[in-house]
């Protein structure tokens, strides 16, 4: 039996993309049974990707909510949103609200200090941190591949928080006492704690925290003093995630501006390979981690300039990223991670994981299947879960935003709208109560939560969710799904012919029609879906660990799609 507990932690701007990727597979219901604890933490509290994902992250919370509730839910079983998060948010308070801490020589400043100690201390900062750059640039937007600062700063600002939570609790900050609340969790299960952390290792924050983590949380811990960790015991991963993309490279008036301390991805490559040589003699690293995942990118990075931008943008609110196909697969490492047997995490020494992808002979395109986000030796059926749940989540996205039009604009109510189809038949209406047991508000989030999955139509034009940037990220390579599956015309979208439940480029796994073959004599896989959910689908209550109307509701499409799916 597995008496596990789950931990998740995201540090930096591509730390939350990753997370927003884990998410999204905890909605279509990878993470069954588990209840998850997740950190973000950075050094920007108003970077674009952070404030996204955890918007996702309150919004899949509220979908899990029981109505009228303020406790997040439970764990479900082999349903949609069967995971359960608990989200805490940590940000160091470096920068612009504070300009006593705005760059590292007023945060290192120490009043009425002696003249002789005050110039030991600037000599040794001398020698370790270039004087008119590195110590003076804003620390507002985070540590721009300055990993030697940024190392310093974010394990002196986990130790600070716990002083200040430690000091008085009442007075300390919101981020403090989450960052503590987090930690006391993840220290009280002690050896039944599995803990991922997900961050790059070519930029700032995630390269200078990934390190620093265990050791930091451990120090933190001890100022409580109510538990401590013990490494020997906990299992810790983390993503070794090198670059994948780039953009415009700044200019000389920004740098200028920025005292020649901004990011540049020209540098990516070799801060990769520097990063990955510490990563493997480093003796912190080797002590704290059991599994490190190697995840890279094979060909062309994606280029994340905006044609608007005049200048390298280095955090903020307007760090919103697409979302890119590795992220998904740093998301894949963590299920890969919470599955394993515990005798597989018995290891002295840090384990490291990688897998290649199929390439198609003479091209530069790729085969991603199943088994390359999951599986692989010993367990294939793994690439039939996640094909099976990733895809009925797509066809219940566009049942929900094309059949019943909820993309089109947000006053189209499209779950209510697919509840008010099924109640036309008198046996689903009188034995489920969908309608009278969900309110408008629960049903509308679901129809928000399929935006951000997949589409919206913004004054007629798409805007591409998760799951389209993914598919898009691939540049040509194949996807599981067939490319119709990630239709683009808004106008196509609306028609009447397209269909929610062909998507698979494996035709056994799409939906089937009421005559047996797509499109003959009239008939659509959706009347065959409707069929299911009256005749074969019923929520099992026990067994899906359900006890909602909402959670009926989702198990009951659950049901019936992963039985039109045929893969069990």
């Amino acid at each position: 039996m597995n008496d596990s507990k789950y931990f998740v932690i995201a540090i930096g701007g591509t730390g939350m993309r990753c997370l927003e990727s884990f998410v999204h597979l905890c909605a279509v219901g990878l993470f069954d049974d588990k209840e998850i604890n997740v950190l973000t933490l950075d050094t920007d509290a108003q970077n674009g990707n952070k404030e996204r994902t955890e918007s996702l992250i309150h919004l899949y919370s509220s979908i899990k909510r029981k109505k009228g509730s303020s406790e997040e839910g439970h764990p479900n079983h082999n349903t949609f949103f069967s995971a359960k998060l608990n989200l805490y948010s940590f940000y160091t308070s470096f920068g612009d609200k504070d300009k006593a801490r705005d760059n590292y020589v007023n945060l290192s400043s120490v009043p009425n200090q002696e003249e002789s100690l005050k110039q030991d201390n600037e000599d040794l900062s001398d020698l370790f941190l270039e004087k008119d750059s590195v110590q003076q640039f804003d620390l507002a937007h985070g540590f721009r591949a300055q990993t030697h600062l940024g190392s310093m700063l974010m394990y002196h600002g986990i130790i600070e928080a716990a002083r200040n939570v430690s000091l008085n609790k009442n007075t300390a900050s919101k981020q403090d006492c989450e960052l503590i609340e987090f930690l006391d969790k993840m220290a009280e299960a002690g050896k039944q704690a599995r803990v991922f952390i997900f961050g790059s290792v070519f930029g700032g924050t995630g390269a200078s925290s990934i390190p620093i983590l265990p050791m930091a949380f451990k120090q933190a811990v001890a100022i409580q003093g109510k538990f401590s960790l013990n490494f020997q015991e906990m299992k810790f991963a983390t993503t070794l995630l090198t670059q994948y993309f780039t953009f415009s490279s700044p200019d000389e008036k920004q740098r200028k501006a920025e005292k020649g301390i901004v990011a540049d991805a020209k540098l990516f490559p070799v801060n990769s390979q520097a990063a990955l040589q510490f990563y493997q003699n480093d003796a912190t690293v080797k002590e704290c981690y059991r599994s490190l995942y190697h995840v890279g990118w094979p060909f062309g990075t994606s280029d994340y300039t905006n044609v608007s931008d005049t200048k390298t943008v280095t955090g903020g609110n307007e760090q919103k990223n697409a979302c890119h196909v590795v992220e998904l697969l740093c998301a894949s490492a963590a299920f890969d991670f919470f599955n394993r047997k515990e005798s597989e995490l018995s290891n002295v020494d840090a384990q490291y994981y990688f897998h290649g992808v199929e390439q198609i002979p003479g091209t530069q395109t790729y085969n991603f299947t199943g088994n390359t986000f999951v599986g692989g030796s010993g367990n294939e059926h793994l690439a039939d879960v996640f094909t099976n749940k990733l895809g009925a989540f797509l066809s219940f996205a566009h049942v929900i935003l094309s059949k019943h039009q909820a993309a089109f604009d947000e006053d189209i109510h499209g779950t209510k709208a697919f509840i008010d189809f099924l109640n036309q038949n008198e046996d689903i209406k009188n034995k489920y109560h969908y309608e009278t047991g969900l309110e408008i508000e629960e049903m509308d989030q679901i129809d928000k939560y399929m935006r951000q999955f997949a589409y919206s139509v913004v004054n007629s034009k798409l805007r591409r969710g998760w799951i389209y940037q993914i598919f898009d990220s691939l540049k040509g390579s194949n996807f599981i799904f067939k490319k119709d599956a990630f239709e683009s015309d808004p106008i196509r979208l609306k028609s009447k012919d397209f269909d929610p439940g062909n998507i698979f480029v494996e035709e056994a796994h799409n939906w089937p029609t009421e005559s047996g073959i797509i499109g003959i004599g009239g008939e659509t896989s959706y009347n065959k879906l409707i069929t299911i959910l009256k005749t074969k689908a019923e929520p099992k209550e026990q067994e899906q660990h359900l006890t909602t109307i909402k959670e009926k509701f989702l198990a009951h499409l659950y049901n019936a799609i992963t039985i039109a799916q045929k893969f069990v």
